[in-house]
């Protein structure tokens, strides 16, 4: 054999051993390169300078019931990882940034700051998230269909939003014959019962009919130019192949279990006749809706289809695996929050009309293999109320460590620019949110030790 064909022997030997050691992450790559898919952008090998580091300011707008519990919960353990900074509401605002009034940097708890990451519920102010956040932050948000979404709102918000509640049997067709007997644009909540993704994105939910086609075109527009990425709820796993792209992450980054869901009796199947109707009195959102769903696959498409594809199967292979080492098997069976053991792991329940269902994990974890902390399995399916004020907890004493004499000084300055800042006390879903967070506190920190 000549010393060439020696040679081109052992560079193979050598390229099949370094796959096997290095396992599903090099397999990846191995992937995209019979695929022809750009292989920079599936590499798990990062550095900390040059265009394949991750990158780490992201600001999420958590929009509602469009699957944004998931995505925030995969920034979360992202944070955490990676020692980064989460800003997170100030105690009087709750688990949100004192929703629904327009974002302020005064809503940031001080501990919080200068962060790295913003997620929580806040409706979106360009100018307040600058100030806040660093000057190569990354927007992203999500969306979902206005028809599934607006039945979701309807059955979720039906005993707070008084345009809900004042329609006769609870009755979403009866509303929708009728809306503007039920609606009332300045009361409190209006903005789950018309144009909710609109609202969250500081739009205007309530532009006359006439003006809704032009006022909507140059909404996304305008959204288009501030958001790198949208992701559509529909096609949840190709937007986190786009969202891992686009942050340079891992795989393993973007892992999930699907969170705050209902039960099936709690949902109801639209006809096509209600579905246009929906779409009708939310015309904005489904605009914004149409065109950026266009977008998202004008993005896979440019991508490939086939790499899309492919990277989804692998996102759901490695899914799997984290699924069995964290949980010893399949994923723990989705229970109401009366049956969930774990009290820290009870989603909140909106009212006795819908049921919220979430996991309680098994009483023995069997481990094999490589096992991932016994915290991030907790964590992956941690409800939000408890994981925002666990972090809380955490970041404020990282803060206390490294500003010992700041704290109490720059948290009274704080609460007073909030109390000058209000105009009237931020509305609330339900007093039991705040309640449970502070029943939770305890036990939450008890399980991450």
């Amino acid at each position: 054999m000549s010393q060439k064909k020696i040679f081109l022997v052992l560079i193979a030997i050598s390229t099949v051993s370094l796959l096997l050691h290095h396992g599903g992450h090099l397999n990846l790559t191995l992937e995209a390169f019979w695929l022809g898919c750009p292989s920079s952008t599936f590499s798990s090998t990062q550095s900390n300078s040059g265009p394949s580091a991750k990158h780490t300011s992201v600001a999420f707008l958590k929009t509602h019931k469009t699957a944004s519990s998931t995505v925030q919960n995969i920034l979360f353990r992202f944070a955490e990882r990676n020692n980064l900074t989460v800003a997170l509401p100030i105690t009087t605002c709750d688990h949100q940034f004192c929703y629904p009034r327009p974002f302020s940097a005064h809503f940031v708890h001080p501990h919080t700051t200068p962060p790295d990451i913003i997620t929580n519920h806040l409706r979106f102010s360009r100018a307040e998230l600058r100030r806040l956040m660093p000057n190569n932050t990354i927007y992203i948000t999500i969306l979902r269909e206005p028809g599934a979404m607006f039945e979701s709102l309807f059955t979720y918000f039906n005993q707070y939003c008084l345009s809900f509640r004042r329609v006769p049997n609870g009755s979403l067709e009866t509303f929708l014959d009728h809306p503007w007997s039920y609606y009332r644009p300045e009361e409190k909540d209006s903005m789950y019962a018309r144009n909710t993704l609109t609202f969250d994105l500081g739009g205007d939910k309530d532009r006359p009919s006439s003006e809704a086609p032009a006022y909507a075109k140059r909404f996304a527009a305008e959204m288009e130019r501030v958001f790198s990425l949208v992701m559509i709820s529909e096609y949840f796993d190709e937007s986190l192949v786009l969202l891992r792209r686009l942050l340079s992450w891992d795989l393993d980054d973007v892992l999930y279990v699907s969170l705050n869901m209902r039960t099936p009796d709690s949902k109801s199947s639209l006809s096509g006749e209600n579905t246009a109707k929906i779409r009708a009195w939310n015309a904005i959102d489904s605009a914004l809706y149409d065109h950026f769903n266009a977008s998202l696959w004008r993005q896979l498409r440019a991508m490939g289809l086939a790499c899309v594809e492919r990277e989804v199967q692998l996102l759901r292979q490695s899914r799997d695996r984290l699924v069995r080492s964290c949980f010893g098997g399949n994923l723990p069976p989705l229970r109401s929050a009366a049956q969930i053991t774990n009290k820290e792991l009870r989603p909140w329940q909106p009212s006795a009309k819908v049921e919220i269902v979430g996991y309680d994990l098994p009483v023995n974890m069997t481990q094999k293999g490589r096992v991932p902390p016994r915290d991030e399995c907790l964590k992956m399916v941690m409800p939000e109320v408890q994981y925002t004020r666990l972090l809380l907890r955490s970041e404020s004493l990282h803060y206390r460590k490294r500003f010992p004499l700041r704290n109490s000084q720059q948290t009274s300055r704080t609460v007073g620019q909030v109390r000058a800042h209000k105009e009237s006390p931020a509305p609330s879903l339900n007093p039991r949110p705040s309640e449970t967070m502070v029943r939770s506190t305890k036990g939450a920190l008890r399980l991450s030790q």
